[in-house]
């Protein structure tokens, strides 16, 4: 359960490869850290003020430290940049968490399928399918083997696990794979855009589409429609203050411009940092993490993306 952010220290820095380090975050005090389970992730707020998310990669089971992994991304807002320069041994941070959005169901057998920094909420969910002795296969395709995370990791699991470069053998022949599916394989991916959109394609001629379970780095042009033309809507907070919010801006904007200011993070409804409560209202939810019935619940939106259907939106804020 989300409760807050609270302090840990960075006991260690790894280098993974040449674009990727983990850090292992250990409580000040040396307290047991938050139970997990595989998939989840941690909410980072970073010394500069930044807020970023990092699956946990780490054993479930260990309780006195958690590992999370981080690529220097290039195009980025700074966050992994500073990650990588500025965090060191002995550096205290903040987090949150953990909070689940890609939980690994019971299934007869899993296909795991990483991109690049993927692998990181997969590597737990191997672990668990081994200890529960379940059948599983992994792909693991990234550039180049020096561009790859956990990669000895991955290799110490054993002849199921796949690493698959470009540099090395050109394409993966994935759908081709993926088109062969055992019955009662669930599939869980995670990687970039373009590899989850080609995979939630193929899916669609499998005999059980739902078996594909995916969590997106980002949204990109095929990310959420937008069904309703944006509008002008009032939200209300807790205290009766009252901020309008334009076509043009997110609610979270908004709120920014009128000097409230919500923890956030990826700004495209995938990371579930800025989820608020809902008091009243109809909300025109754009985000890729509420399941169906919490949708009809209309309890709770992600401020970055979603917006009002009607008037007014009374938030918990």
């Amino acid at each position: 359960m989300e409760k807050g952010f609270f302090d840990v220290v960075v006991r260690s820095v790894d280098r993974q490869s040449r674009y990727v380090v983990s850090l292992t975050l250990e409580h000040p005090l040396g307290h047991d850290l938050p139970r997990w389970q595989p998939g989840a992730h941690v909410d980072v707020q970073l010394p500069n003020g930044m807020v970023r998310q990092y699956s946990l990669c780490s054993d479930p089971a260990e309780e006195r430290s958690w590992r999370i992994a981080v690529l220097r991304e290039s195009e980025g807002r700074g966050g992994s940049a500073y990650v990588h320069d500025e965090l060191k041994p002995g550096t205290k941070i903040q987090v949150r968490g953990p909070r689940n959005n890609f939980p690994l169901r019971p299934a007869k057998r899993y296909l795991f399928i990483a991109g690049g920094i993927g692998i990181t909420p997969l590597v737990s969910m191997i672990r668990s399918a081994v200890q529960q002795k379940i059948p599983w296969d992994l792909v693991y395709l990234g550039r180049s083997r020096n561009s790859m995370a956990l990669v000895s990791e991955i290799n110490a699991f054993g002849d199921n696990a796949r690493i698959h470069t470009s540099e090395d053998s050109g394409p993966y022949p994935l759908i081709d794979f993926v088109d062969q599916l055992a019955s009662g394989t669930a599939v869980y991916a995670c990687g970039p855009q373009k590899l989850l959109d080609a995979l939630e394609t193929a899916s669609h001629g499998w005999a059980d589409p739902a078996a594909l379970h995916c969590e997106r780095f980002s949204l990109g042009p095929a990310g959420t429609a937008t069904v309703q033309p944006n509008s002008t809507f009032v939200v209300e907070l807790v205290d009766g203050t009252e901020v309008p919010v334009p076509p043009e801006l997110s609610i979270l904007e908004a709120l920014e411009s009128a000097g409230v200011n919500p923890v956030s993070s990826c700004r495209e409804g995938i990371c579930g940092t800025c989820e608020t409560p809902v008091l009243s209202g109809e909300i025109d939810h754009r985000d890729t993490l509420l399941s169906p019935q919490e949708r009809d619940e209309g309890t709770t939106m992600m401020i970055c993306v979603s917006r009002c259907r009607g008037a007014r939106l009374v938030l918990d804020l």
